[in-house]
């Protein structure tokens, strides 16, 4: 009798937060593809992203940890953040290969990242490890993708950034319900996206 191959979903992303569109991409990836389990991937320094700061790493794996703690499904691995210098997708999928050889691997992201998957770091090679998905809102128009290995599923949470998020907590503006509250209340502890103040209240955008 053949041995069952487990179904894995690879989840990237910086995760600076992390928020309920993550998770709900993940969740209906997972689904959708009857994956077994999802590994959320914090990035270590992405190349595409040196332009703009990034909250430090440990804070967001903290939060990626937090935030999909109550999904026996889902876990994150610090196969990024842990590896020095840049980080590409082609060297993530080695290495989880080489951990989980009786695994069929799927990587989540965005669809609009994964347009640009012809100039990613040897990009040829990227279907021998793993079958693609991109997430997208929906009535957000995409190409269909020419390639076999590319998917895309419709998430109606994918409206919901980080970018968003940060903004919200700069201004002083609420982020309940668009990240979890386990997250929400990291944030305000650690004081990440806030400027530096004088006096020691949390921000309202945060607060507890």
């Amino acid at each position: 009798m053949a041995s069952h191959r487990r179904r894995v979903g690879v989840m990237g992303g910086t995760f600076d937060p992390i928020h309920h569109g993550h998770l709900v991409a993940a969740s209906e990836v997972q689904h959708a593809f009857e994956l077994d389990e999802v590994v959320f991937v914090p990035t270590g320094t992405q190349p595409f992203k040196l332009d703009r700061h990034v909250t430090e790493a440990e804070h967001r794996y903290l939060m990626t940890v937090i935030a999909t703690a109550s999904n026996p499904r889902f876990t994150v691995s610090r196969v990024e953040i842990d590896r020095p210098g840049m980080t590409y997708t082609i060297d993530t999928l080695r290495e989880l290969r080489e951990d989980m050889p009786d695994a069929d691997l799927f990587f989540i992201t965005g669809a609009d990242a994964l347009a640009q998957i012809i100039d990613w770091k040897d990009s040829d090679q990227l279907a021998t490890l793993a079958h693609f998905v991109g997430v997208t809102r929906p009535g957000h128009e995409l190409e269909s993708s020419p390639l076999p290995w590319v998917s895309h599923v419709e998430v109606p949470a994918m409206a919901i950034s980080s970018t968003d998020c940060r903004r919200r907590v700069v201004d002083r503006e609420p982020v309940w319900y668009l990240v979890p509250d386990g997250v929400v209340q990291y944030i305000g502890k650690h004081r990440l996206y806030q400027p530096v103040v004088d006096d020691a209240d949390t921000l309202q955008g945060v607060s507890t």
